[in-house]
């Protein structure tokens, strides 16, 4: 694991909010981009995170205070790119939010926050959001993309819930499915065979920049 990783760890488990940012705000003085601070830096380190859990190394305790001091980072960072970039909501309305009982919320922020560089307009919904409630929102603000986050395996049964009825809306948004699952194991496309499965944020990445250009737009393209 890199230094600079390791330190992060340190301040995210300390809940040292402004000890973790100045940490970011290195990177980026360093020349790091979004994706480099996301993928390269505060995934690793909150992946670490889980795995001291997992090894009774940290308490749940300590994953929480690590958690909400990350959340207040990728705060900051959105605050900081938003007084730092020209980019116009331009490009369409995105909704995001966690499976009902999805706890972790912390990768889908990033994805609001890489959407919100892109030029979306964008409703983070957070975590644990029921199917009707979900579906309530999407009807009233209609977004364009809706992208669900999904980490647990045994949350996997109530994907296809959501996607039906995302595809049975009017008008029919794009659906996006992300989250550890995903990136770790591709589900069948059975399943998810009316949705786009988005291992990375690096995969999102180069798919925004096509579906802005009007490539790639449709789940069966």
């Amino acid at each position: 694991m890199k230094s600079q990783t390791l330190r992060l760890v340190n301040q995210l488990l300390s809940g040292n909010q402004d000890s973790a940012w100045d940490i970011v705000e290195e990177a980026l003085q360093k020349g790091a981009s979004s994706l480099d601070i996301y993928e390269s830096l505060l995934t690793p380190a909150m992946y670490y995170i889980g795995t001291l859990w997992e090894k009774n190394i940290v308490t749940v305790a300590d994953e929480h205070v690590a958690t909400t001091t990350c959340d207040y980072v990728l705060t900051r960072y959105g605050f900081y790119k938003e007084m730092t970039s020209e980019s116009k909501k331009e490009y369409g309305k995105v909704m995001l939010f966690c499976l009902e009982e999805e706890q972790h919320f912390i990768g889908l922020k990033m994805v609001s926050l890489l959407f919100e560089e892109h030029g979306f307009d964008t409703r983070f919904l957070g975590a644990d959001l029921p199917k009707e409630a979900a579906e309530v929102m999407a009807k009233d603000w209609q977004p364009d993309i809706v992208a669900l986050s999904a980490s647990i395996s045994y949350h996997l049964d109530q994907l296809p819930q959501y996607v039906n009825m995302l595809e049975d809306l009017n008008p029919k948004p794009i659906t996006l499915v992300g989250g550890r699952l995903i990136a770790t194991n591709h589900v069948a496309s059975t399943i998810l065979e009316k949705a786009k499965q988005m291992p990375s944020l690096n995969e999102l990445n180069e798919w925004l920049l096509r579906y802005k250009k009007g490539v790639d737009i449709h789940v069966d393209a």
